[in-house]
């Protein structure tokens, strides 16, 4: 769709059926925009995608890898220094004891979270305009985690002991205090991170396979193979796959908004003025989405107009749906900002009022400003359709959104800390060159990532964008030969005999067509799922969240029995039973008066180990399920299956032991629309 197009009516291609279209009424029907340029077919998809990584890199791409890879060595000089000189060559000091180290670990972890919103709260919801937008967003959550990461690790002052901070028991026996909240954020990232990335991985596996079938090089052919664990587009695999990717999308969406909020935390318990609120989860969670929609915007921008073929994909609709929640999730904040204004005011408490009058009047007032402008007043801009829908605006207004989140953290941490109750101690923070080292290297590792993944791996979701095509596949699957002669000869079907359909719906009709006469050992070959195939393929309903229930149920009860083991005296009766060792295992710690076993406090480690562990099951479940990894079929002999199953063609495998398999299934197979029949050896 070229830029300021717009259709009367849903696109579809010239001779497709309108069937399953509701009947125009009177007042005509809701139109809505097409999702995918017109005219989109299934080969165009993997054409248009795969063009970029197989044909030679554009001219910008290489001077902008090195470039970001230049400024990202930022990060290992600034932290080499660090490490050898020790942490006062920060701008830290009494009372500003947290500086760029943290502001910078709370603004990463937030633009993490965009990209699992849009992945997996929005298919939760069946938004189809994620599509085109779902694996740039779970890259840009991976590699803003994994910078974000980096923080807290350096931060500890002695880094070769950040493995402290793992729930771990420490060498002298002493286990970690659960009820710290800088614990919680090390298993909420670590959590958050480790499903993030299998949740991508697991997006990658089918498009892995068409790069398998469609790459020359053989070792390359052979890395796309192993990643893609032998994948075949099966009804079995899809049927699983579905069941269990959905169930990792609502095991994510719980996670975005429990990662920021118990970042959070780390503010909200202490009772600093400023920090010490309630408001804190929902405010951080509304500004992670916020800040992190926005990064996603400030680079999906320019890379439509650097790489013209992701304007088949990404088209106006998709800039002004997300110019929408950066609207929403803008306005949001604002309400939050106005809110802590009248707590302060209605709380009475002299050092709250001081603490935000200093915001507003102090010497970092235009810190606050410009964080109120950015975040604000600025998104308000998009409540015109004109300019949600000109992108360089939108873009324009999302480089202030990420400028805005960065003071937000600034203006939270820095000035709630630099005015403290002793006026004797109050001091202005300045920043050092390893400060601002560390924050401009990991922008430049960020984009450094994101370039790499740019070049070698599908920035569009292929086989998700293909759906959207549905139904195109009549026309443009369709070949011009006519079918095959009639197999005269069965012997070489050894395992079974396969044919070509020409569509998804005649692929189903042959499906049902196949069982409604008595076979039951057949299998159907989609590049893409949908609706039927699994049914017409005579599979049932997956099991994989079954394994997602037990290894969730198993996490809970790891997580539950740790803590309150670890937190509980040693029980006497069991001194003469169990060895030194074993008793270690009991460590009492007594915090701030709180009891031995503190169910809240609790929470946050029990609530990440059982997502953790039900990620875990729901990716072991589809593996197991789908008999993956398996890196030879008899099916991939056949040129044609390995040319167009993974691309735009629609596959049936009858196997020979099936009991109604006989000489006369190649007629029966042609009476039923295959166009083309092949004997499959074992």
């Amino acid at each position: 769709m070229k830029e300021g197009y717009s259709a009367s009516a849903p696109w579809r291609p010239p001779g497709a059926s309108a069937e399953g279209q509701p009947p125009a009424s009177a007042a005509g029907p809701l139109d809505r925009p097409p999702l995918l340029e017109p005219p989109g077919t299934i080969a165009s998809v993997t054409q248009g995608v795969c063009q970029f990584l197989e044909r030679p890199a554009p001219a910008w791409w290489l001077p902008a890898t090195i470039v970001t890879g230049l400024v990202a060595t930022l990060v290992l000089a600034a932290n080499a220094y660090l490490v050898g000189t020790g942490v006062g060559v920060w701008g830290v000091q009494v009372p500003v004891v947290w500086g760029f180290a943290i502001i910078n670990f709370v603004f990463w972890i937030g633009i993490g979270h965009a990209g699992t919103l849009i992945s997996a709260i929005l298919l939760l919801t069946r938004q189809k305009w994620r599509n085109s937008l779902n694996r740039a967003s779970e890259a840009t959550a991976i590699f803003a985690v994994a910078c974000g990461a980096i923080f807290p690790a350096i931060h500890v002052g002695r880094q070769w002991m950040a493995w402290y901070l793992i729930p771990v028991p420490q060498y002298i026996a002493i286990w970690p205090n659960f009820r710290a909240p800088l614990l919680w954020d090390v298993a909420a990232v670590l959590t958050y991170l480790t499903v993030s990335v299998l949740y991508w991985y697991l997006g990658m596996i089918p498009d892995f396979a068409t790069l398998r079938e469609r790459e020359k090089h053989p070792w390359r052919r052979k890395l796309f193979a192993i990643l893609s664990m032998g994948w075949s587009s099966s009804a079995r695999e899809w049927n699983h796959y579905e069941m269990g990717y959905l169930c990792l999308a609502g095991l994510l969406a719980p996670l975005v908004l429990s990662v920021h909020s118990f970042v959070s935390c780390d503010f909200a318990a202490t009772i600093l003025p400023g920090w010490h609120a309630t408001i804190f989860p929902p405010y951080f969670g509304a500004g992670a989405i916020f800040g992190g929609f926005a990064v996603i915007l400030v680079l999906l921008i320019p890379l439509r107009a650097l790489m013209p073929e992701l304007k088949e994909f990404i088209l106006p609709i998709h800039i002004e749906q997300m110019a929408k929640w950066l609207l929403t999730t803008g306005s949001l904040v604002g309400y939050v900002y106005l809110t802590e204004l009248f707590l302060a005011w209605y709380s009475a408490n002299p050092f709250e009022r001081y603490a935000f009058w200093n915001r507003i009047t102090g010497p970092y007032a235009p810190e606050f400003w410009g964080m109120l402008t950015c975040n604000a007043i600025a998104p308000q801009l998009l409540w015109f359709r004109a300019v949600r829908r000109r992108p360089w605006i939108v873009f324009g207004v999302a480089v202030l959104a990420n400028i805005g989140m960065w003071l937000e953290r600034f203006v939270i941490i820095v000035i709630s800390l630099h005015r403290d109750f002793l006026p004797s101690s109050w001091s202005l923070y300045h920043p050092t060159w390893i400060d601002i080292g560390l924050l401009v290297g990991s922008v430049g590792l960020f984009l450094f990532l994101f370039l790499l993944f740019l070049r070698f791996l599908p920035i569009i979701a292929m086989f998700e964008v293909k759906a959207l095509c549905n139904g195109a596949a009549e026309v443009t699957s369709a070949s011009p030969e006519p079918p095959k002669a009639s197999l005269a000869d069965l012997e070489h079907a050894t395992f079974g005999l396969g044919a070509r359909f020409p569509s998804a719906a005649a692929l189903c009709r042959a499906g049902r067509a196949l069982r409604e006469k008595g076979f039951r050992r057949i299998e159907l070959y989609s590049p893409y799922p949908f609706h039927g195939l699994a049914e017409a393929a005579g599979h049932g309903k997956s099991w994989v969240s079954a394994c997602v229930l037990g290894a969730g149920a198993l996490g809970f009860c790891i997580a539950v029995c740790l803590e309150i083991f670890t937190s509980i005296p040693r029980p006497a009766p069991l001194r003469g039973l169990l060895s030194s060792h074993l008793l270690d295992l009991f460590f009492p710690l007594v915090v701030q008066g709180k009891p031995y076993i503190s169910l809240p406090a609790f929470f946050a480690v029990v609530f990440e180990t059982t997502a953790l562990f039900s990620a875990f099951g729901a990716v072991l479940g589809i593996l197991l399920a789908s008999s993956l990894p398996r890196f030879h079929r008899p099916l991939f002999d056949w040129d044609l299956f390995s040319r167009r199953s993974q691309d735009d063609g629609f596959f049936l495998l009858v196997e020979r032991r099936d009991p109604r398999f006989s000489a006369d299934l190649p007629r029966l197979l042609k009476e039923i629309g295959a166009l083309e029949i092949r004997a499959i050896p074992e």
